[in-house]
């Protein structure tokens, strides 16, 4: 795992280094090659910005997150990426099970538009359907 940390605007921290690495070893096991990640921590005003890029054999990953601690930024931009490689995951192996994907989905049947008069219908069979239970009693005996 190759991870190349950038400070701009901001001193270099080895407690901030050391949450980036942790945080991104944690998204290796999610892939199967070695990845490289590039990330770029600043401060724009009271802005804190953590931007990474991510690559791993034919992945390329980016997300970008800011908040007013570099911390939750750091945190809110794994879990970006960490949903970003699980869907991409996800659709690999649907696709290599032959499953289908959006694209090549085919309507089975056309889906009928809801009119005016068919929400009337409905409403008077509800209305014929709660008259035919009864009133509503409740649970306490009036003994």
């Amino acid at each position: 795992m190759n991870v190349s940390i950038t400070f701009r605007h901001m001193d270099p921290s080895e407690a901030i280094k050391r949450h980036v690495r942790d945080k991104l070893a944690k998204l290796q096991k999610f892939l199967r090659q070695p990845m490289t990640a590039k990330v770029t921590l600043s401060i724009d005003r009271l802005k804190h910005i953590a931007e990474t890029r991510i690559s791993s054999g034919g992945a390329h990953l980016e997300a970008k997150e800011s908040s007013e601690d570099m911390y939750a930024s750091i945190d809110k931009v794994m879990a970006k990426l960490e949903r970003q490689i699980r869907a991409s995951k996800g659709a690999a192996q649907a696709k290599r099970r032959g499953g289908e994907t959006v694209r090549t989905v085919v309507p089975t049947e056309a889906v009928a538009v809801d009119t005016g008069r068919a929400r009337e219908t409905r409403a008077k069979a509800k209305s014929k359907k709660r008259k035919a239970e009864g009133p509503k009693v409740s649970g306490k005996s009036t003994r």
